[in-house]
């Protein structure tokens, strides 16, 4: 079974300003954190999938038992306000043109036994998918392509910090007229609910649904661009900007501290960078870290130096793993 472990053992990769890219097993590195330390953990684990890919993945029968190893640190690092984003596929049964449960086994998981609390549920939508898996889809043409993957929203406690206004879109054309005084057929609908005037106030933007769509315009982006120029392999399945962006605004305030314990190209810590929150980024693959550099402008890369969480035993482990 994968469990996440680099080859050399936990060492510091590179930092920047606002974080720390740490190559190595993740549940080495999460077993080092202090109780209540972060206030988002934002990632998206290697999903269950039926072919192995590069990047590492896990059986969907040993799937949820794998996950909850890494769970139990997820709910003793996460502050009381502090909450645990997952954007995790669907999967199908092998030879079989049926769904598999196990991200809603997971999610039962993490809920009954673990005492997190589902807050809300998410899609995140990508208009591009291929049609996959072509026996259903265009051979035998008897599913739909699977264009949609679930995100768990879950907190530590059944209010975790949030606002949405730090997240509204822009007003619809029809939305804004209203607001510039249009006439509003105000009153009870015939559903029951009432609208009120307050419709037309102008209160920054509109509310989003928990519908989130991947924009496909990142093939010349500053990290394609620099794996190209430095003959680095990009990750297969690279973590699209939409969801970190969406709920690091969402879910936490500037200086924050985000964590993304399965990294992969470390979308999360770049956009929490971006952003002006900490971040920690926790990835086995070395190769995968060399790429992830190209985000940032003036990382600075540790992969040679001596300095590891052993050799640094005598220091605090706030010293070492989150920046100050």
């Amino acid at each position: 079974m994968n469990t996440n472990r680099g080859e050399r053992g936990p060492y510091l990769h590179y930092k920047t300003a606002n974080g720390r890219a740490w190559c190595g097993d993740s549940l080495d590195l999460l077993s080092d954190l202090p109780d209540n330390s972060i206030n988002l953990i934002c990632t998206s684990p290697p999903f269950a999938l039926n072919r192995e890919k590069a990047y590492g993945n896990e059986k969907q029968s040993d799937y949820v038992e794998w996950f909850v190893e890494f769970a139990d640190h997820f709910k003793r690092v996460l502050t009381s306000g502090g909450s645990l984003v997952i954007d995790i596929g669907g999967s199908w049964i092998p030879g079989s043109p049926t769904r598999s449960i196990y991200h809603f086994e997971l999610l039962v998981t993490l809920v009954r036994d673990l005492g997190f609390h589902l807050a809300e549920e998410f899609y995140l939508f990508n208009r591009a998918k291929l049609p996959t898996p072509a026996q259903w889809v265009t051979i035998e043409r008897i599913r739909v392509k699977d264009a949609v993957n679930p995100i768990w929203w879950l907190s530590k406690t059944d209010r975790p910090i949030a606002s949405n206004r730090h997240v509204l879109k822009p007003y619809s054309d029809a939305h804004r007229k209203l607001i510039d005084g249009a006439a509003y057929n105000s009153g009870v609908r015939p559903s029951g609910h009432v609208i009120s005037n307050n419709f037309g106030q102008d209160n920054g933007g509109a509310i989003p649904p928990n519908l989130l769509e991947v924009v496909n315009t990142s093939s010349n982006d500053p990290y394609n661009r620099y794996c190209n120029a430095n003959g680095i392999s990009k990750h297969p399945a690279r973590f699209p900007r939409e969801v970190p962006e969406f709920f690091i605004k969402f879910l936490t305030e500037p200086g924050h501290l985000v964590l993304d314990p399965f990294a992969g190209s470390n979308m999360t810590g770049a956009l929490a960078e971006e952003l002006g929150r900490k971040w920690l980024a926790y990835e086995r693959d070395p190769d995968y870290l060399a790429g992830s550099v190209g985000r940032f402008e003036g990382a600075r890369g540790l992969d040679d130096s001596p300095t590891t969480p052993r050799e640094l035993s005598g220091r605090p482990a706030r010293w070492w793993t989150i920046p100050q």
